[in-house]
């Protein structure tokens, strides 16, 4: 996927994200999203599959994630994502950052 400088959102609020994860967000000192976030969250909250490419430490485990916990049912108790990383070292932090 392929990202202009014009697809840059105001903050996470015109993203789609629901009220638990903007909190979430602002109580990590997340406040404007980057790029890659803006150009991917609203594609995957629609349901889309999506490929996207962007260097190291623009936002793309966020861009993933957030579409992924918001779809997360919290009353049902049993597996419903799964990230697939293909190195410890990148599930560890991926862990890490869905944890935040």
């Amino acid at each position: 996927m392929t990202t202009s400088p014009d697809i840059i959102a105001a903050g996470f609020d015109t993203l789609g994200l629901a009220q638990p994860l903007l909190k979430a967000l602002a109580d990590v000192g997340y406040e404007t999203p980057s790029p890659i976030q803006a150009a991917c969250i609203p594609i995957l909250l629609a349901g889309h599959d999506l490929l996207g490419e962007a260097q190291t430490g623009t936002g793309k485990t966020a861009a993933f994630a957030l579409p992924m916990l918001q779809k997360i049912d919290l009353k049902r108790a049993v597996p419903q994502a799964l990230v697939l990383t293909p190195t410890r070292e990148l599930a560890i932090q991926v862990a890490e950052a869905l944890q935040k």
